[in-house]
């Protein structure tokens, strides 16, 4: 399976008010693996960035003087990130910015050229009802070094994302290896597989001498505790 985790950075909180995109940052996962293959661009939005936004990103209007525009990377952000399912942070809000940026260009949504959206924030708040689910939170919970993040960087949050991803889904590989690995006892319409198919357990049964022996080490037990061996009755029934 291919995974794009992904983050952006905008000039504001709502694009509905005309907040633009000025940074994607996306790494790519396959099978649950980093590949080292990342989709980094800094975009200039023709607009003033809020005062409140530079202060949690640190990217200023005269930064992104000399950079894109959307319209100009758009083509390699979707062959980027095209047939991959998405693994997001408060997903609802770099979809709707990303979704926005597109619609202008009479662009696909994203849910027309991606295989599927995770919101990692809805995920951490099921797994621990009531507990701080912020990036920040989640890389303490899960002991991950995330010294570097003074501001908010899309491709330095999307790398730290893709550490938390894997760590809160940690033990689903093994399930689903098993599952890959069950592929031939599946039935001829595709059903579950069949636990019929599989080899019967090999049973060992005890020697003659391997009884006495251990009924004898019971009676010696039993006499150690004056009768009081749980085992024997059973023992002697066998026998």
């Amino acid at each position: 399976m291919r995974q794009i985790v992904l983050d952006t950075e905008t000039t504001g909180l709502d694009w509905r008010t005309g907040d633009r995109v000025i940074e994607i940052g996306c790494v790519e996962m396959v099978d649950r693996k980093l590949t080292g293959r990342h989709y980094h661009v800094f975009i200039n939005p023709d607009r003033d960035i809020d005062a409140g936004a530079v202060e949690v990103h640190g990217i200023t209007s005269e930064f992104l003087a000399d950079k894109p525009r959307f319209k100009d990377v758009v083509a390699e952000f979707e062959a980027f990130v095209r047939d991959g399912e998405l693994v997001i942070h408060n997903a609802a809000f770099d979809v709707g910015f990303l979704d926005n940026e597109l619609a202008l260009l009479d662009r696909p949504r994203l849910d027309a050229i991606c295989a599927g959206v995770i919101d990692t924030l809805k995920m951490a708040k099921e797994l621990n009802p009531g507990k701080k689910a912020s990036l920040d939170a989640l890389c303490d919970r899960f002991e991950i070094d995330n010294a570097r993040r003074t501001l908010h960087g899309a491709l330095l949050d999307a790398e730290l994302l893709a550490e938390v991803y894997l760590a809160m889904t940690r033990g689903q590989e093994s399930l689903i290896i098993g599952l890959d690995d069950s592929t031939e006892a599946l039935d001829d319409e595709g059903g579950a597989p069949s636990l019929a198919v599989r080899p019967p357990l090999k049973v060992v049964t005890a020697s003659a001498d391997e009884l006495a022996a251990h009924a004898a080490q019971l009676k010696d037990i039993a006499d150690a505790s004056q009768g009081q061996c749980l085992w024997l009755p059973a023992a002697a029934d066998a026998g």
